[in-house]
């Protein structure tokens, strides 16, 4: 009943509990444990009443305290019967904490001889207090999977707090018989312990795990849209200087289709201009070219101003020495679809140049690079104008013509600049003649210089500047000279702005080409309408910037619809050759930069992976070996072999020859120091920055070989690019991987250890060196021989110096200036050839030293220098090579690759690539003959496209048009 009541008591401070289940069985099992104490109870003698031990009138307190209101509450809640313990015993418990120091007090007055009688006394207080466990087990085995520590720990004080209390009164218990009693209480525990072992045993394990689903959100799609608006159309010339708000219909009318004929002209001269400009790029042959528009004049004639009238901004080079010194090729691009206004430099790679200052200054620049001996050059510059105000035209402007040659400037200048202008104004170009009003036609050097080639005048317009100047009667009369007729007529201009606005207005007006245009258009009608008479309709003169411009556009148009079928012919004659010889020369094979690149590199790349299986391990040993083998013998002669012979002074006998070495005592100290200070020398020389450097080196000499047997032994750039990118990737590894070779061997520096099998192959191999260094002291003295005269004469000088160094001879002073009848320089060779003798008489030494049974052991290696040298070498190479395989090789051969392809693959323009492909004289040969026929053949499409326009043009005058026009000829032709 006690223990039921303390599991009673417990319930109620748990949490935790199983279910009714569980407890009910576990309860069976805690009273099969109780019966089994009861039985042992009976066994000893003692009451099987329980309640006899808790007669006495205790107080209530601890975990035993009798149910409080609050309690049975709590055990209504878990489930528990409250009336079944109504009237349970309460059972009092004593404080730990009260006892500890009158515990403490008495133990210290119990005299010695009773500390068996004590230990006897808490075995038995230890099973009294079991009987009340019995019951608490059963809610700590319903509690243990989440309190068990905490159970445990409670178990332990309850059985200590019962002992304590037992204490006093087992003072007074009789103590016979307590040998008797120690076994019948090691008995009951065994008991005890095999019945709890049993329960404990047949009671599953339980496992509970917390968890919430996670709650989780749908994104929600964001849903928006977008409207844009596009706004085009602008006039490619400024506004119109004439035009009435009360025109008739028949004036409208006939603008409409004045202005649709101008909108179908600038899409033909457009798209002969495109066609021209690719023809520049597929040679220089003279019947591919379409006209175009050359501006001649002297200086001073306004030729500038008209060409930024045209454009309107300034944008030619200004100065008051020659300063146009180059042909400026100048491409108009009329942009309707778009207000910005910009420049191009495309043979430079500069685009949309948005400040006209800045193009400017790069003619400037361009111009001025001409050294001042030649002051003209006939490469032209490429400049194309893209903007919404300006028309499509080709216009090249060239050096103004002079009359009198400066004190700085060649004397042929003028015949040069005369020369130059003479190759552009050839057919079938139209020629752009400036001359100044104030200035008499007969003087116009530009007139002069177009009636050479133009002597009928058919595709010369001339441009008279500066009509301001002069009075207006004067002005008409140029403009209808008779003397100096032409076709196309002469226009009158003033492109120059009031000089009341001040110098710098094409500046001020730089960000905007039509209010420069509209500008001075007004300039020009205030100016030419203040004279009717002379240049009103009337006056049948052509006069304005404005006019000019049209008449521009008119001409070059019909200039090139004139050529159009003569360029087509050749065009296709140029393309059927083209063709014949890449089917002839090619086989019809397509090649392409991109493709020639891509070629070369994989076959360099196969060509690297057939290098890496052929380059490991193996190779690096023989590499570091070889290399550790010349600082062997390097050793070898500094410290064991004969040194150099300096001067034919006598020498003092060795005390330690090595001739005696074989003879030696085996502790003899100057040889183990010997040998200790070589070997301490060559483990200590930087064996990893030693072989980091031959494996390295040896990785790019096998780099450089793969480049010259590949495609890129004929391209400069591919070849640094490969080289550079080897480096790169040894020098990234070079100093890790030295410091991980020097912390690998630095053991060896203080102990070296060998096996019998590398003692044998070290024998075996410094045998093989001796031997070959044997054979490359007698090459050494074969050619001394040759080089004194033969082995005789060799031979009379080596004794000489023998007997000196004996002391046979005295020779007076050093024998720099010769001895015994022998030169200096002679002298020179005796020594080098006694040395050479006495170092192969000490390797034949050596030599058969190492293939003595002296060497056959470890266990001598003082006597035996070579062989153990040699061994050591080879273990410092072979630990080298692990690590130098691991931290260089295997990454440079991962990373080599990879760093081709980003230098020679992915990041290349096009322009790289064009020039890599073309650094190949053959390659580029068969480039150039594919990428003439590929422009060939779209030109003769476009040629194609435009004579349907024409063909269309012309349908459509002849068949929908009024009587005037039917009468007006066709427009496609000027002559």
């Amino acid at each position: 009943m006690s223990g039921r009541r303390l599991a009673s008591g417990l319930g109620g401070l748990m949490r935790r509990g199983g279910a009714q289940g569980a407890r009910s069985t576990e309860t069976s099992r805690a009273s099969q444990v109780a019966n089994t104490i009861h039985t042992s109870q009976s066994a000893l003698g003692t009451p099987a009443n329980t309640r006899l031990f808790h007669s006495q009138r205790l107080s209530v307190g601890g975990l035993q305290r009798l149910e409080t209101t609050t309690m049975r509450a709590a055990r209504r809640r878990l489930g528990f019967p409250v009336n079944g313990y109504h009237n349970a015993v309460a059972v009092r418990n004593a404080s730990f904490v009260r006892m500890i120091p009158k515990l403490m007090l008495k133990f210290v007055r119990i005299p010695a001889t009773f500390g068996g009688l004590m230990i006897g006394a808490a075995a038995w207080v230890q099973y009294q207090a079991i009987q009340v466990g019995n019951s608490a087990y059963d809610v700590f085995v319903n509690t243990r999977d989440s309190v068990g520590s905490a159970a445990s720990s409670f178990w332990d004080g309850a059985v200590d707090i019962a002992g304590q209390t037992r204490q006093g009164w087992d003072q007074t218990k009789d103590q016979l018989g307590v040998s008797g009693f120690w076994d019948k209480i090691a008995k009951i525990q065994e008991d005890i312990g095999n019945s709890i072992t049993s329960v404990t045993s047949s009671s599953g394990d339980g496992s509970s795990g917390s968890g919430g689903p996670g709650n989780g959100k749908d994104p929600k799609e964001g849903k928006g849209g977008a409207a844009a608006a596009a706004a085009t159309g602008a006039a490619y010339y400024g506004a119109n200087a004439d035009g009435d708000d009360d025109d008739d219909d028949k004036s409208k009318r006939s603008r409409a289709t004045e202005n649709a004929r101008d909108d179908q002209m600038m899409v033909f001269t457009k798209k002969m201009i495109e066609i021209r400009n690719i023809l520049q790029k597929v040679g220089q042959s003279s019947s591919l070219t379409l006209p175009s528009i050359v501006v001649i004049g002297s200086q001073s004639s306004g030729k500038s101003s008209v060409l930024e009238a045209i454009v309107g901004h300034e944008f030619l080079p200004k100065g008051t020495n020659m300063v146009t010194r180059r042909p400026i090729e100048l491409t108009l691009v009329n942009t309707p679809e778009s207000k910005a206004e910009y420049g191009e430099f495309p043979d430079l790679g500069l685009r949309k140049l948005t400040d006209f200052t800045s193009i400017q200054r790069t003619l400037t620049e361009l111009n001025m690079a001409v050294p001042d001996s030649e002051c003209v050059s006939d490469d032209p510059i490429h400049l194309t104008i893209y903007s919404p105000n300006v028309p499509d035209l080709s216009l090249i402007d060239l050096p103004g013509y002079i009359q009198v040659v400066g004190h700085n400037q060649p004397l042929e200048l003028k015949q040069k600049i005369s020369e130059l202008c003479d190759k552009y104004i050839q057919a079938p170009n139209v020629i752009l003649a400036i001359s100044a009003a104030d200035v008499d036609l007969a003087n116009s050097t530009a007139l002069r210089a177009s009636r050479r080639v133009d002597p009928r005048g058919e595709r010369t317009i001339g441009v008279v500047t500066k009509m301001d100047l002069v009075d207006a009667t004067r002005g008409a009369a140029i403009l209808q000279d008779k003397q100096y007729p032409l076709r196309l007529g002469y226009v009158g201009v003033v492109s120059r702005a009031p000089q009341s606005l001040g110098v710098g207005l094409f500046k001020k007006t730089s960000g905007d080409g039509s209010a420069l245009m509209n500008l001075i258009a007004k300039n020009e009608e205030s100016f030419f309408g203040a004279h009717p008479l002379e240049f009103g309709q009337t006056a049948d003169v052509s006069v304005g910037t404005t006019v000019l411009r049209k008449k521009l556009m008119h001409v070059l148009e019909q200039t090139m619809s004139a050529s159009l079928q003569g360029t087509t012919d050749a065009i296709r004659q140029e393309l059927e050759e083209a063709t014949y010889e890449f089917k002839v020369q090619y086989n019809d094979r397509p090649l392409s930069a991109e493709s020639y690149l891509a070629e070369s590199l994989d076959a360099f790349k196969h060509s690297f992976k057939q290098y890496a299986e052929g380059f490991g391990r193996p190779q690096m040993h023989a590499l570091l070996k070889r290399e550790l083998d010349q600082r062997v013998l390097d050793l070898l002669a500094q410290r064991y072999w004969n040194k150099p012979i300096t001067d034919l002074t006598p020498v003092v006998p060795d005390p330690d020859a090595l001739s005696e070495l074989p003879k030696a005592a085996p502790d003899s100290l100057y040889w183990h120091r010997q040998l200790d200070a070589s070997t301490s020398q060559l483990t200590k020389l930087g064996i990893g920055r030693l072989a980091t450097n031959v494996v390295a080196t040896s990785i790019q000499a096998g780099i450089d070989k793969l480049i010259s047997q590949s495609n890129f032994v004929n391209h400069p750039f591919a070849r640094q690019a490969i080289q550079e990118a080897a480096s790169t990737i040894l020098n990234d590894r070079f100093y890790s991987t030295s410091d991980q070779v020097e912390n690998c061997i630095k053991p060896y520096k203080f102990e070296i250890e060998l096996e019998g099998r590398e003692w044998d192959a070290g024998r075996e191999h410094a045998a093989s060196t001796l031997k070959q260094e044997l054979v490359a002291c007698q090459d050494a003295m074969k050619r001394l021989e040759s080089s004194v005269g033969g082995r005789r004469r060799l031979n009379e000088v080596v004794t000489f110096v023998d007997k000196a160094r004996r002391g046979d001879v005295i020779v007076e002073g050093d024998g720099r200036s010769g001895a015994g009848g022998f030169s200096a320089a002679l002298l020179q060779l005796g020594r080098e050839g006694a040395f050479l003798r006495d170092r192969a008489d000490i390797i034949n030494m050596r030599l058969l030293a190492a293939k003595s049974k002296q060497c056959r052991s470890a266990d001598n290696k003082y006597y035996c220098p070579e062989v153990f040298l040699d061994a050591v070498a080879t273990k410092l190479a072979g630990t080298a090579v692990l690590f130098l395989n691991v931290e260089l090789l295997s990454e440079f051969y991962y990373n080599f690759p990879r760093e081709l392809d980003q230098r020679l693959g992915r990041h290349l323009t096009e322009d790289e690539i064009e020039r890599f492909a073309k650094e190949d004289p053959k390659i580029k040969r068969h480039l150039d003959v594919i990428r003439r026929k590929d422009l060939l053949e779209l030109v003769l499409e476009k040629m194609e496209s435009l004579r349907q326009l024409e063909g269309r043009e012309k349908s459509r005058r002849t068949g929908g048009v009024g009587q005037n026009e039917k009468q007006s000829g066709s427009r496609w032709g000027i002559f």
